[in-house]
């Protein structure tokens, strides 16, 4: 039975149920009951595979197909009418054309199969902020993760009322999960996603990137809001006062460990704390009283990476996801019924089931790369588990933004952190962002790869009249916008390794923002911005830091950046008349300064 009126979502729901033909259609309404039941099924099929219940109650561990383990960029198409309104970064096809080659995949999809309705809302419940999906699926595994990671249920739809047409419409079959007819497709002018033949998180739970980046960066273009790839955490101090900072970084930069930071001794032992709202996404909208900047966090859950996390690199990840949490394709510790990852510990289980399903005996690794777990494998954890979940994550008003931080991986450009000389700077400084590739990521280690924003891959539409919204929102802000900052913990020697110790101690460079936000500090001017002098970024404690090395940290080298300016000139070459003319003037000057 439907669990709402609004003709909207049940004439839609009609239209999908006649063309993918399903043999059940059941209503999520978030109960725990029907979860239960739910889970028991997957387990029950082999879908999933319960935990050890005493070590990590209500755990589930899950296995995609090798073919279907990571967000296809190739597949992923942004479809409006225009080809210009979307630019030339995304993948496009015109609206019509997309749904008649697709239309005939998704016909008779589901016969014999249940199709489940989730209704769920992304943002706090009872926030103005928040936006409400409806997510059609024959995915269990999509049931459950949306559990974890958005609002889901009833709630979502008292959310939406009974008459509004203001959801995202959500189709996803995993089909047969075959590589060659793989789609995740958005329909930003319709309010649409369709995702077909494939089974894994970031392609198929479809408030994340894809509503929640893809589709929101576009109502918020429209609707005069911002959705942004960004972490949101707060600094308190003794006397209670919090600062609130959103930052980008595209991947391998560390986001998740800044977004749930362990202070140093040096200011833990003072009293400070540091809170999570956020570790992926941020909603910020204008606050019509105060006409500050504030942000939500979309989502309900951590979607994060395992290989990697540990005890010592990110305490408080490794804490949420010991309850209640789905592990995809990491390795099955069979010693004990738990599960193991590259990085976790230095101890890999004798005993095995590698994250292909082959049984292993701790010597002979079948899987490509011999690693026990994908390096792309998943834990999907409630935030409510989080140590250090701010108690903010709530508010439906969401928290007031004091600075925005962009960052990347450059081993000898950017400084260890400068600020934008103001809002129209700073727009630019994000544009400018880039990040070199490491081993890890392609065979060739060094290459400049351009990331504005970190949003490259989540822009749903033209990033040129992004750029565009990034500057008229700062028009609107005026005086009370945030303060601009960029960062770089990756500076490395001339051996290769990296100077700056990272993790906990970037708190320190955060201190320093802080301060520049509330004008205690003063700072050198260069071409490229204000940066610290060395003597206010606080190494108390760190053996192997002095003054000389954060002065050289923050040195900037005037050739570096006129051969950056070059790789920055390309990228805005790409949006022709749609790029601002005031961020290719901000390059103009910049090249200027360092040329003087």
């Amino acid at each position: 039975m439907a669990l709402t009126t609004n003709k909207n979502v049940l004439t839609w729901l009609d239209e999908m149920v006649a063309l993918t033909k399903p043999a059940n259609v059941v209503w999520i309404d978030g109960s725990e009951a029907q979860l239960k039941a739910l889970r028991e099924e997957a387990i029950a099929t082999g879908e999933m595979e319960e935990l050890n219940q005493e070590e990590l109650p209500g755990c589930l561990l899950h296995r995609t197909k090798k073919n279907d383990v990571a967000r296809v960029e190739d597949r992923t198409f942004i479809c409006t009418k225009e080809k210009e309104d979307v630019g030339p970064i995304n993948n496009w096809m015109e609206t019509s054309a997309m749904k008649a080659k697709l239309s005939p995949m998704y016909d008779g999809v589901m016969a014999g199969r249940t199709m489940y309705v989730i209704p769920y809302c992304m943002g706090p419940l009872g926030s103005p902020f928040s936006k409400v999906g409806v997510e059609l699926t024959d995915s269990i595994y999509v049931v459950l993760n949306m559990d974890i990671m958005t609002r889901m249920g009833q709630g979502a739809l008292d959310q939406l009322g009974p008459d509004s047409n203001d959801f995202v419409r959500g189709l996803h079959s995993k089909a047969n999960v075959e590589e060659e007819n793989r789609y995740i497709v958005h329909f930003p002018e319709e309010n649409t996603i369709w995702s077909i033949n494939s089974a894994y998180g970031g392609n198929v739970l479809l408030g994340k990137k894809c509503f929640a980046l893809r589709i929101a960066s576009y109502q918020g273009y429209k609707e005069g809001w911002m959705a942004e790839h960004m972490l949101i955490l707060g600094i308190e101090d003794p006397k209670g006062n919090v600062d609130y900072i959103t930052a980008a970084f595209p991947s391998a930069c560390g986001k998740t460990n800044l977004a749930m930071l362990i202070p140093p001794a040096i200011y833990k032992d003072a009293g400070y704390k540091v809170w999570t709202v956020g570790d992926d996404i941020a909603w910020m909208h204008i606050d019509p009283d105060d006409g500050k900047l504030y942000a939500i966090n979309p989502e309900a859950g951590f979607f994060g990476v395992a290989p990697g996390t540990n005890a010592k690199s990110n305490y408080n990840a490794l804490m949420s996801t010991k309850k209640n949490t789905i592990f995809t394709n990491v390795c099955h510790n069979m010693d004990n019924n738990t599960v193991w990852w590259e990085g976790l510990d230095k101890n890999p289980p004798v005993d095995a089931v590698e994250w292909t399903g082959n049984k292993v005996n701790g010597k002979e690794y079948a899987a490509e790369g011999g690693k026990l777990a994908h390096p792309n494998s998943r834990f999907t954890a409630p935030a409510i588990n989080c140590p250090c979940l701010s108690k903010e994550f709530n508010n439906p008003k969401g928290v007031p933004v004091t600075a925005i931080l962009f960052g990347g991986r450059r081993a000898k450009t950017a400084p260890l952190v400068y600020q934008s000389f103001n809002w129209t700077h700073g727009v630019f400084v994000g544009s400018a962002m880039a990040s070199e590739t490491t081993a890890a990521a392609t065979g060739a280690v060094g290459v400049v790869r351009r990331d504005p924003m970190a949003m490259r891959p989540f822009c749903g539409y033209n990033m040129g009249d992004y750029f565009g919204h990034w500057l008229e929102m700062g028009e609107k802000l005026g005086d009370k916008a945030p303060k601009i900052f960029n960062v770089n913990w990756f500076r490395t020697d001339a051996e290769g390794h990296f100077i700056w110790p990272g993790f906990g101690d970037n708190m320190r460079v955060l201190m320093w923002m802080l301060e520049r936000c509330k004008g205690n500090v003063d700072a050198v001017e260069t071409p490229i911005g204000y940066v610290p002098y060395a003597k206010d970024i606080d190494v108390t404690g760190l053996e192997d830091i002095t003054t000389e090395t954060v002065e050289d940290l923050l040195s900037v080298d005037k050739e570096l950046w006129l051969e950056d300016a070059a790789g920055v000139a390309e990228l805005y070459a790409m949006f022709g008349a749609r790029m601002p003319k005031a961020l290719a003037k901000e390059l103009d000057d910049q090249v200027a300064r360092l040329k003087a």
